[in-house]
């Protein structure tokens, strides 16, 4: 029996109830974060909560919690589960509201987490150029976890239907932003490279931690230096991914 932490209390997920009109599902106002646990720790985790309050902020949106809570709160639901390893997601939405895009006065947030096992290692991957869209580097959204993920949806549909693993996104002005849900670096001419924040780049606290780990350099990339890269790989809270190549197609103008 799965089990959630929803608003403070552990509940069966059969029985978990969110309002109808809860903004996070009908406007996507809201955030998430993935964290990786390993033997009850979770990886990561003041990264993770440091940038779930900063989107809040950004989008004006209360977290209802301290983070010794959620702290709590991610423990509680991975022993209710019954695991060690696992890979939980916390939710906040905005809570219900009237019909319109302006939030209740005060806005009652919803915030839940689910614990799931680790998904396997991921295998080597193959990419392609997004045609379908493009990530947009002027908006505020593009350095939050919000929950609208279309683009990343509708690009990572695009490379199935291309026979790829993946897809990259580029930005509005051509450049590389990241994968539908991972950063992206390249060794390119001996140096390690992934795109910064300005080109449209979420902050990941993987990506984070390649930087300081391994010196890697903040860049502006094309699709030329992915051709020419030694090596490519994908970060994400989850994994580490190899890339084995990237489709000669670029994305449409």
């Amino acid at each position: 029996m799965t089990v959630l932490w929803l608003d403070g209390a552990l509940v069966p997920a059969a029985d978990a109830r969110i309002d109808p009109a809860d903004r996070g599902l009908l406007l996507g106002d809201g955030l998430f974060e993935t964290m990786r646990v390993e033997a009850g720790a979770p990886l990561r985790l003041e990264a993770h909560l440091r940038r779930l309050r900063e989107g809040a902020r950004l989008l004006g949106l209360p977290v209802p919690r301290t983070d010794e809570a959620l702290a709590d709160a991610v423990a509680a639901v991975v022993r209710a589960n019954g695991l060690a390893d696992a890979a939980v997601r916390l939710t906040l939405t905005a809570g219900a509201g009237p019909r319109g895009l302006l939030r209740p006065d005060p806005c009652r947030p919803t915030l839940m987490l689910a614990a799931a096992p680790l998904p396997p290692p991921p295998g080597p991957a193959r990419l392609v150029i997004a045609a379908v869209t493009r990530r947009n580097e002027h908006s505020p959204l593009s350095r939050v976890k919000s929950l609208n993920y279309l683009d990343g949806v509708l690009a990572r549909e695009e490379a199935k239907a291309r026979g790829a693993d993946d897809a990259v996104l580029l930005n509005t002005a051509g450049r590389v932003a990241e994968a539908t849900a991972a950063n992206l670096f390249a060794v390119v001419d001996g140096t390690l490279v992934t795109p910064p924040l300005s080109d449209g780049v979420l902050p990941g606290t993987m990506r984070a931690e390649i930087i300081r780990t391994r010196g890697a350099v903040e860049r502006s990339l094309d699709v030329a230096d992915l051709r020419r890269a030694t090596e490519v790989f994908l970060t994400s809270a989850l994994s580490i991914r190899q890339v084995l190549d990237v489709a000669a197609a670029d994305a449409k103008g």
